[in-house]
């Protein structure tokens, strides 16, 4: 299997005609590597309702028959729009045939642009044999620790760039609680608020000794 990059906080886990897509937010972002109206979708995965995550979940779905997994709310808000939905909350899990996806917990907030609050979550993913853990938005907080003693991760996708999530400094932090044999950042240099530096977190991550550290520009992709 490969975990593309899409930007922002955007990925995509492609394993031959299966295509799970992570917080597809397309349209609108500077940073995208595939267009909305093209890409393929058997699942599509929510961590929050934020617009640049939620993003184009809705419109790929309705084009595709992709299923949309999220907080029940959110998920409620998706099923009036006709599409397909999988509405666990926090800690519950959705079974599909390419594997399941667990939603946990993540330090932020959550509004979509229709205004329904929720928590906000990360996933815990298992596609085939590799288990991806992203973390969503998040501030660093001790419980990063624990989804990985359940399911031992392969890959975590951490956001860096700070100011609406941890920065590079904190996620080295984080890196050491998640235990992941690789890391991949995302959240960053998207908009100008966010830009930060991924060369160095890679760097002190990887002389902390707490994992290795992959570096994806938007479109490229990496196997576990």
């Amino acid at each position: 299997m490969e975990i593309r990059y899409l930007g922002h906080a955007a990925f995509q886990l492609v394993d031959g005609d299966t295509s799970v897509l992570i917080d597809p937010f397309l349209t609108g972002n500077p940073k995208a590597a595939a267009d909305a109206g093209e890409i393929a979708a058997t699942s599509i995965l929510l961590t929050h309702g934020h617009a640049d995550h939620l993003g184009d979940a809705v419109a790929i779905a309705q084009r595709t028959g992709a299923t949309v997994q999220a907080i029940t709310e959110i998920a409620g808000e998706i099923g009036e729009e006709g599409v397909e939905v999988v509405d666990t909350n926090i800690g519950g899990t959705g079974r599909y045939d390419w594997g399941w996806a667990r939603l946990v917990p993540a330090f932020h907030t959550s509004t979509t642009p229709k205004g329904t609050v929720t928590p906000a979550a990360g996933l815990v993913v298992r596609f085939g044999d590799t288990t991806i853990y992203h973390l969503g938005d998040t501030a660093l907080f001790s419980d990063l620790a624990l989804p990985g003693r359940r399911d031992p991760l392969d890959v975590a996708i951490v956001p860096i760039g700070g100011h609406y999530t941890m920065d590079r400094h904190d996620a080295v932090e984080a890196a050491k609680l998640l235990g992941a044999k690789t890391i991949i950042p995302g959240h960053y240099n998207t908009f100008p608020p966010i830009e930060t530096d991924p060369q160095a977190f890679k760097a002190d991550v990887e002389a902390a000794g707490a994992a290795t550290v992959v570096v994806l520009a938007p479109g490229e992709s990496h196997t576990p």
